[in-house]
């Protein structure tokens, strides 16, 4: 989703990050809650016009990130097609394009830091029990961080083993991606040492 931020800012940078997650958990309730098709269209859009209202470019990256859910949404409508539900399918795969389209706005319109950062605010009560508040804006932080670039470490797999042969790369490079990733988990945790760790602070002594 990192690969989802704007390089340009917009109006809705201008937003504290916990007013964006607070009106998106909001937004993602009443989804769930709002069973009718005309519902769910005015859902979808909301989450239109909120991403065009960014500009053209916005969109453009916007739309790339749904393409995975548009086949899942397909999966969805050709059940319940079969299953003689043709508007309940519609009506929930409106609903899942709604949810990732708005959940998309936000991570646009997001920088990386930030939602590190409420995340570790969020966590703060773990630390009464020892546990780390950083640490599961850390594991976030990654998350975001390595599926970006994930995907594009096996485009480039991909690309080189078709410019070596005339067959598909298929599962053949699911190994060395492995390895390479487990590679970089290496290096991070010899970082994350070398940093402190991701141990709570101590407590202050009374």
């Amino acid at each position: 989703m990192l690969s989802l931020a704007l390089a340009r800012r917009s109006w809705a940078h201008r937003l504290p990050a916990s007013v964006k997650f607070a009106v998106l958990a909001v937004l993602m309730v009443a989804l769930m809650r709002i069973g009718s098709l005309p519902g769910q269209i005015a859902g979808l859009a909301l989450a239109l016009g909120l991403t065009l209202s960014l500009g053209i470019g916005a969109a453009r990256i916007a739309a790339r990130a749904l393409r995975p859910v548009l086949w899942i949404v397909a999966v969805i409508l050709v059940w319940h097609l079969w299953a003689d539900e043709a508007r309940q399918g519609l009506a929930f795969g409106l609903r899942v394009v709604t949810m990732v389209g708005l959940a998309n706005f936000v991570t646009l319109t997001t920088p990386l830091p930030e939602i590190i950062a409420l995340i570790e605010w969020l966590a703060q009560p773990l630390a009464r029990f020892g546990l780390a508040p950083r640490l599961p804006a850390l594991a976030v932080g990654l998350v975001l961080r390595f599926i970006p670039e994930l995907r594009a470490r096996h485009a480039a797999m991909a690309e080189a083993w078709r410019a070596r042969s005339a067959r598909r790369p298929g599962a053949k490079i699911v190994a060395p991606l492995a390895f390479s990733l487990l590679d970089d988990a290496d290096h991070l945790a010899e970082a994350l040492r070398a940093r402190g760790g991701i141990a709570p602070p101590p407590a202050a002594k009374t």
